[in-house]
């Protein structure tokens, strides 16, 4: 499977646009729509790049996707799976209880544990993030829609 516009569209709300490279709340250096590969501190990139690097990105992610789920997906729960392994990366995804349940084929379930992580390491620890909790509540709403 690949990611539809809504995943896309997803991403980019959450992720936001922007040229220079920033370090996220999680203190990851990073930059165009949430790309963390290649950046380097002070680059900067044009919104062709950004969309350039959000393709690229999305390749990997279709691939981990397509690869770790061992189950029957709808489009809109791929899309969901898509923008919450992109925002919490691959490594994370396959060593999470939202992949387990999933593939023991307990569909709400999974979509119950994208508000588990809703928290990001800050210098004072985990620390919940109003962003990550509007994002989980959004992907999880597309994981279990059927339109």
């Amino acid at each position: 499977m690949q990611a539809s516009e809504k995943a896309i569209e997803l991403i980019k709300k959450y992720e936001g646009l922007r040229l220079t490279a920033y370090r996220c709340p999680s203190g990851i250096l990073t930059i165009g729509y949430g790309h963390t590969k290649t950046v380097k501190p002070g680059m900067t990139i044009n919104k062709e790049m950004a969309e350039l690097l959000l393709k690229q990105d999305l390749k990997d992610f279709e691939k981990a996707i397509n690869e770790l789920v061992k189950v029957p997906l709808t489009q809109n729960q791929f899309d969901a799976l898509i923008s919450f392994v992109f925002n919490i990366g691959t490594d994370k995804f396959k060593k999470s209880t939202l992949l387990k349940k999933l593939n023991e084929g307990n569909y709400k379930e999974a979509a119950n544990e994208f508000l588990k992580w809703t928290k990001a390491i800050s210098p004072v620890g985990l620390k919940e993030l109003p962003g990550l909790v509007k994002r989980r509540n959004e992907e999880k709403k597309l994981f279990e829609s059927n339109d």
